[in-house]
């Protein structure tokens, strides 16, 4: 039996592709799956860190991480109208981002570089998690928010308007879809084990497509105050074809964010070998 530390976030997408997997209703036949739920600021630096064998990482956090981690195919977070907006207080005016402090969930994210990308710029930010940004802004601790998640069907609840849509302005750009996350395996545990892996996550997800009544009760566990009209919202906004297999599209966009954000000397351009299948 081999060990595999797993990484995966508490929010709706990762729960229902996972949910089969962390109930025992998969069979993972000699892996030991032991599974951790952190924010996805947290996995990005576990995965820094080496410190997990498999995990949820943005992909914005796997230009730092290539060297020992490549990505899988399945169990992803990519698509359209899904990326992160920006949002303030009524009144409140896009030109004076550029001299404002942002709030974002974390600098290793996806909505972090995408943010920077927009700007032409690394912008002045406050790291906060995701699910506090939204009061930050409220309160008037920051003018501006990048909010991710859920928070793009609630944000109103907080008497907060969308300036930006960024994931939109990407599709705009480039007309890709947006590379939000994806699934990281270490390098040296082989092709063999990447495959089983990739299988199994696979394997999960249809089985909660097929069966959603038996990972309902594990998802809503770690959805904690979210209605249950937003889980289901969530879940049909971030789980989709390229959640089962990225494609060539989906391979396509996460190599073009990286190459872009290598070109704006945000970090170091990818090498050729960015997926492990």
């Amino acid at each position: 039996m081999m060990d595999i530390s797993m990484g995966y976030s508490p929010c709706p997408n990762d729960t229902f592709i996972f949910g089969g997997l962390a109930n025992g209703l998969i069979d993972t036949e000699d892996l030991h799956l032991n599974i951790r739920l952190e924010d996805v600021e947290t996995l990005n630096r576990l995965c820094g860190e080496k410190s997990l064998d498999v995990t949820k990482i943005s992909i914005a956090a796997l230009a730092y991480s290539l060297d020992d981690y490549a990505l899988l195919p399945s169990g992803g977070a990519l698509g359209r109208g899904c990326g992160p907006i920006v949002v303030a207080s009524p009144g409140a005016k896009l030109q004076n981002m550029a001299e404002s402090v942002i709030a974002v969930p974390g600098t290793l994210t996806t909505a972090h570089l995408l943010l920077s990308l927009f700007m032409g710029k690394r912008p002045r930010v406050l790291p906060m998690p995701f699910d506090t940004i939204m009061p930050a802004v409220r309160m008037g601790e920051c003018p501006f928010g990048v909010i991710i998640h859920e928070g793009r069907f609630t944000f109103q609840n907080y008497g907060l308007t969308c300036l930006l849509d960024l994931g939109g302005w990407w599709e705009q750009e480039t007309g890709l879809p947006i590379p939000l996350g994806g699934i990281a395996i270490r390098r040296d545990l082989g092709e063999k084990v990447a495959e089983k892996i990739n299988t199994l996550i696979r394997r999960s997800l249809a089985f909660a497509r097929v069966n959603p009544q038996k990972v309902e009760k594990y998802i809503r566990a770690h959805a904690q105050e979210m209605e249950e009209s937003v889980i289901r919202e969530h879940i049909r906004l971030y789980v989709n074809d390229f959640s089962m297999d990225l494609g060539r599209e989906g391979k396509q966009a996460i190599r073009h964010l990286l190459q872009t954000g290598g070109d704006r000397g945000f970090f170091h351009s990818p090498p050729v070998d960015i997926f492990a299948l």
